[in-house]
């Protein structure tokens, strides 16, 4: 899980993701890997979106006033 979520969270490639997991101890082909981000990336995507918090409850759109021909009007 670590090497799939290396290649999902930084662009890197299967071979750098390689070369981390062999720093690691771990030895492990980079074709592997990309079978691995293949089958569990959208188990990976679905874990993020559960603990993904909101960000804020509320939001506010600007006002805008513009001149046309002559006539102040009002543009959300």
């Amino acid at each position: 899980m670590v090497a799939v979520y290396f290649k999902l969270r930084f662009t890197l490639s299967y071979r750098d993701v390689e070369e981390l997991m062999s720093i690691r101890g771990i030895k492990v082909d980079h074709s592997t890997i990309q079978r691995w981000v293949f089958k569990f990336s959208k188990e990976v995507e679905k874990n993020m979106h559960k603990r993904k918090k909101q960000v804020c409850d509320s939001w506010r759109m600007d006002e805008t006033y513009i001149k046309v021909k002559g006539q102040c009007e009002l543009h959300l």
